[in-house]
C-alpha cells in the first residue's frame, strides 16, 4: 500500500468505500478480516490509501457489489492512481490542485489576495514573489505555467463554476505598478461576465466581520456526487475539511459573506471605480 500523502481522487473513492462498507452493516474488523486486513490497514484504505487492485475487488466482493457494476469501480480504482498534469510541473501543490481538478464549483473568499483563477500573469508574479519563501527561475515559470492552465476550465465546454468573494482592500493592495494594477482589475470584471463566473467585493465600510479571520476555500463535486470539501492555505501548509458538520460551517460562513457583499452589478461598480482612481 502507498505511504505518501493520498490525492483527492483517491480519497472521493475511499470515502464511497466507506459509505458501501457502512451500508453493508459492517465494521472495519468485519470487513477486513476475510482479507487479512486489520482494522488499522482498514482506516487507512479509508483515508485513501487504497490497497492493491485485488484487495480493491476483494473488498467490492465484500461489499456485496454485483460482478457486472465491476467495470465502473475499476475506471475510478485507475483513475485514481493516475497522475495529475501538474505532477509533471515538479510543485508542491499543497493538495488543492488535486482537489480543484475534480470539483465542479468552486466558491472562495479572499482576504489578502485576487483568487489564483482571476489573476493576470503580472498579478502571479507579485503573489508569488511576496511569498514567504519567494519564487524564480524554473520554479517560478512553473507555478504561473499551471495557474494558467487552472483558468482554462473557466472556458471551457463544461466549464467550473466560479464564485468569488473579495475583500475590498484586495483591489487597492499597491502590489502592482498603476498600468498593471488597472488590467488585473479589468480581467476580473471581464471574468465575471462570463454565465459561469460570480465576483462579489466586501465593501470595507462594513468594518469588521467573520472574514477578518482569514481565506477559505468550498469544492464541489456534484458530477462525481460526492460531498463538499472545505479547504484553507496558510503560512505553514493547508488544511482540509471533510467532516459535514466543518465543511457547513464554512458554507454558512461564505452565505453570511456573500450577503455582506455587495451585488454582481455593484461589485463591478465598484472595480471600475478603484480603476478609475488609480
Amino acid at each position: 500500500m502507498e505511504r505518501n500523502k493520498p490525492n483527492a481522487r483517491k480519497r472521493l473513492l475511499a470515502n464511497k468505500l466507506r459509505r458501501l462498507r457502512e451500508d453493508a452493516g459492517l465494521t472495519q474488523v468485519e470487513a477486513g478480516a476475510p482479507l487479512r486486513f486489520n482494522k488499522n490497514k482498514m482506516s487507512r484504505i479509508e483515508m485513501g490509501h487504497l490497497p492493491d487492485y485485488n484487495g480493491f475487488l476483494g473488498l467490492l466482493d465484500r461489499y456485496g457489489v454485483i460482478v457486472s457494476d465491476y467495470d465502473d469501480w475499476v475506471r475510478q480504482y485507475d483513475r485514481a492512481w493516475e497522475k495529475g498534469w501538474w505532477h509533471a510541473y515538479g510543485l508542491n501543490d499543497k493538495g488543492y490542485i488535486s482537489l480543484e481538478a475534480d470539483a465542479d464549483e468552486v466558491r472562495t473568499y479572499q482576504l489578502g489576495y485576487v483568487p489564483g483563477l482571476l489573476q493576470t500573469e503580472a498579478g502571479m508574479r507579485a503573489t508569488f514573489a511576496g511569498a514567504r519563501d519567494p519564487m524564480s527561475g524554473r520554479r517560478l515559470e512553473n507555478e504561473i505555467a499551471v495557474r494558467l492552465r487552472r483558468q482554462t476550465r473557466l472556458t471551457d465546454e463544461e466549464p467550473l463554476k466560479l464564485h468569488a468573494i473579495i475583500d475590498e482592500s484586495v483591489l487597492r493592495r499597491p502590489d502592482l505598478l498603476p498600468d498593471e494594477q488597472c488590467a488585473q482589475l479589468e480581467h476580473i470584471v471581464e471574468r465575471a461576465e462570463l454565465p459561469n463566473v460570480t465576483v462579489q467585493v466586501v465593501p470595507t465600510n462594513h468594518g469588521s466581520h467573520s472574514g477578518r479571520n482569514g481565506s477559505f476555500t468550498i469544492l464541489s463535486y456534484t458530477r462525481l456526487q460526492e460531498p463538499d470539501i472545505a479547504y484553507i492555505e496558510h503560512g505553514f501548509g493547508s488544511l482540509q475539511f471533510e467532516k459535514a458538520k466543518e465543511v457547513n460551517a464554512a458554507r454558512l460562513a461564505f452565505r453570511h459573506l456573500a450577503d455582506l457583499a455587495y451585488d454582481e452589478p455593484d461589485s463591478t461598480r465598484l472595480i471600475r471605480q478603484v480603476i478609475d482612481e488609480i
